[in-house]
């Protein structure tokens, strides 16, 4: 990514490599187009100034040898007039040699005027051939630049091509991603639908989670004794495992073809349900129902007014709301760090507390099974003592019955024996 920097507000943005290297091009293309135009310019300029100064300098020298050429004529007729005028009073000699000095004089003048007029020339073939040489060389010049010019173009018209038909063949596949999408959205099922939002969330949090929630705990929901459950839990915790913010998600999604539509309301309250459940401090319902709703398409929308710390959002919004929530509860966590104390003093003292309760518990629990256990063994000790009684009076009366037995043992004669049996009576008497 590069930074650029607007230079009417002085704010940085970023563009990424290939934008960067678009702007890039055009402005290179625009500089150089510029800097061509700008030397074709120049180079006409130049062209048009050293044809006008040569023609200017060939014009000054002709004109300058014609004055010149002009005064020796004017001279050489003042001094014809004056010979002529002197030709009375000189003699026929001396006429005839100022005639031939004059003829002489006169062809050597027309011979320099020739030399000049060759001069002439030559300066002027010599001029057109530099003009020719300067034009020449600047043609050549725009030759270059033309076909440099082309070139660029060819290359620039080369590179939209190209440009053009990988970002058409990004469209396409764009397009033809959406058809699949919508195929396949088509042909999902609403839980199926549900548990691709889910896991779009899910994929979104994990990676964002090692840069911007490294202590941070987001799983599903799975604890259902209470009859029911929501779809993900985010918890939050500092370094000293104090918790910074706890949130219950519900993600609700269907298919365009679904013939009864839900709305975002229909599970509001049983989501502020798990949330209180759950013991968690807010609740975020992540929402693709009632697409063509303005206020959700808006961003998150605030339902406090229904149900306590509950927000509405849709799919873009889940990485930002958690954001917000918890950069908001950092605030509060030195107030929430003291509350953790408290709260940890009090469960030590809950804690000794129910320790001394237990150990109370505990204690009566062992007496009461030991006075049980005695009171038994009383028992135990007073029926023993029964069965002994009754064994002792067992014991007495068989006593007091072997008594009566001996007594009557010793009271049994032969005379009471055969009192009433003649028989044995006779028998005993014959011993």
């Amino acid at each position: 990514m590069q930074d650029v920097i607007c230079p009417n507000c002085e704010k940085a943005f970023k563009i990424d490599e290939s934008g960067y290297a678009d702007i890039l091009k055009q402005v290179r293309d625009v500089d150089f187009e510029k800097q061509l135009n700008a030397r074709i310019e120049i180079a006409e300029k130049e062209k048009i100034s050293a044809l006008e100064l040569a023609k200017t300098q060939s014009a000054n020298e002709l004109q300058k040898a014609v004055a010149e050429l002009k005064q020796e004529k004017a001279l050489l007729t003042t001094q014809l007039q004056q010979a002529v005028n002197d030709k009375t009073s000189a003699t026929q000699l001396t006429e005839a040699r100022m005639k031939t000095e004059l003829q002489s004089a006169v062809a050597e003048k027309n011979n320099e005027l020739n030399l000049l007029k060759a001069q002439l020339e030559a300066n002027k073939e010599s001029q057109e051939l530099i003009i020719a040489k300067t034009t020449s060389s600047i043609t050549k010049e725009r030759d270059e630049f033309k076909n440099q010019v082309e070139r660029i173009t060819l290359e620039k018209t080369i590179a939209e091509a190209a440009l053009k038909d990988k970002y058409e063949t990004q469209l396409q596949d764009r397009d033809d991603a959406i058809e699949r999408l919508k195929d396949m959205k088509a042909k999902l099922s609403t839980k199926m639908l549900g548990e691709t939002l889910e896991q779009h969330c899910e994929i979104e949090f994990n990676r964002m989670r090692s840069m911007a929630f490294p202590r941070a705990y987001f799983e599903k929901d799975n604890d259902a004794k209470t009859g029911s459950k929501g779809d993900f839990i985010f918890r939050d915790t500092d370094e000293n495992d104090t918790e910074i913010i706890s949130i219950m998600f519900e993600m609700k999604n269907e298919a365009d073809t679904t013939a009864t539509k839900k709305k975002n309301e229909d599970f509001l309250k049983e989501l502020d349900k798990d949330r209180r459940e759950k013991n968690c401090e807010y609740a975020v319902l992540v929402s693709m129902l009632e697409p063509d709703n303005e206020l959700y398409n808006s961003g998150i929308v605030d339902v406090c007014h229904r149900f306590p710390k509950m927000y509405v959002v849709r799919p873009q919004f889940f990485i930002p709301i958690i954001t917000i929530l918890r950069n908001a509860a950092m605030h509060s966590l030195h107030y929430k760090a003291e509350l953790a104390l408290v709260k940890a003093q009090n469960i030590d003292i809950t804690n000794f507390e129910d320790e001394l309760d237990k150990f109370k518990q505990a204690f009566g629990k062992n007496y009461e099974l030991a006075s049980r256990r005695f009171n038994t063994a009383i028992d135990e000790i007073d029926k023993s003592i029964n069965h002994l009684q009754k064994t002792r009076d067992a014991l007495v009366a068989s006593d007091r019955n072997l008594r009566l037995a001996n007594d009557k043992a010793q009271d049994v004669t032969i005379k009471r024996l055969t009192k009433n049996n003649p028989t044995m009576k006779s028998k005993f008497d014959e011993l």
